[in-house]
């Protein structure tokens, strides 16, 4: 296992891996708590426009797509909360939008490349160094904002009208919550790719949770299966030859059946 970390392509895929996955473990309890799953997935879509527009455009993909999915998050807490629509309904409605119109600008400007591949699926193998300090850069900067506010952010997902009435800023910190997730699913992927993004941040807290051990242990403990089907899942695709972000995936669905036969009872 040493012998792949003789290349420098591995050492920036394991630094960037290994970061995403703790940011995606940590975040990804504040989703899931907040009954946000499909929060992750719809925002990895509307960052896929992102890249779609970078790519035909000719811009950076992995900027225009922070971008993109910062408005697409806004757009969400936004309509959630002045309007009388239904979470899950709203976040539907956006991914399969977001779905249609990257498919149209990447037919339009005919972007359907192996670049494009790499966003949808993940290509961690071809990470340069460039995109690792990106993900280490912004990713520190989210990671902070969400271990300063945790408190308050658990308090929110557990009940939002008390958390209203004790005074605490719960329209700011839900779109602030939102932006630091937007971030994260940009940054990832890259790593992940868009289609696998989803079940990094969300599979792992759900494993998690089957354990019944409180809040902070069940952060802890999302955030060794996250760092743990990193490393295993890298390791079979380097061994193997086969896609890094399924690889990583297919780790962590097989942790949490793991979790839900040892908790059966």
């Amino acid at each position: 296992m040493i012998e792949m970390f003789e290349y420098e392509f591995m050492q920036r895929a394991f630094i960037a891996g290994l970061f995403i996955a703790t940011l995606a473990s940590v975040s990804g309890t504040f989703v899931v708590l907040r009954r946000y799953s499909l929060m992750s997935e719809t925002l990895a879509h509307s960052a896929l426009v992102g890249v779609a527009v970078g790519l035909v455009a000719g811009y950076n993909p992995l900027w225009v797509a922070v971008v993109t999915a910062i408005l697409a998050a806004w757009l969400v807490e936004y309509l959630r909360s002045s309007f009388a629509l239904y979470s899950d309904a709203i976040l539907s409605i956006l991914l399969s939008g977001s779905l249609a119109i990257a498919i149209i600008i990447v037919s339009l400007g005919g972007a359907f490349n192996n670049s494009l591949f790499s966003y949808l699926f993940g290509s961690i193998l071809s990470v340069s160094s460039e995109d690792v300090t990106t993900i280490i850069l912004f990713g520190s900067l989210s990671l902070a904002f969400l271990l300063l506010f945790s408190k308050e952010l658990y308090f929110i997902a557990y009940d939002e009208e008390v958390a209203k009435t004790s005074g605490i800023k719960v329209k700011f910190l839900n779109f602030l919550l939102v932006t630091v997730v937007a971030i994260i699913i940009a940054l990832s992927i890259r790593v992940v790719g868009s289609l696998l993004i989803g079940a990094l941040m969300v599979i792992p807290t759900v494993a998690a949770l089957q354990y019944r051990v409180g809040f902070r242990n069940t952060m802890l403990i999302s955030l060794f299966f996250a760092l743990f089907s990193v490393v295993f899942g890298m390791s079979l695709s380097y061994y193997y030859s086969l896609p890094s972000g399924a690889t990583i995936v297919l780790s962590v669905i097989t942790i949490f059946i793991i979790s839900l036969i040892l908790n059966k009872k």
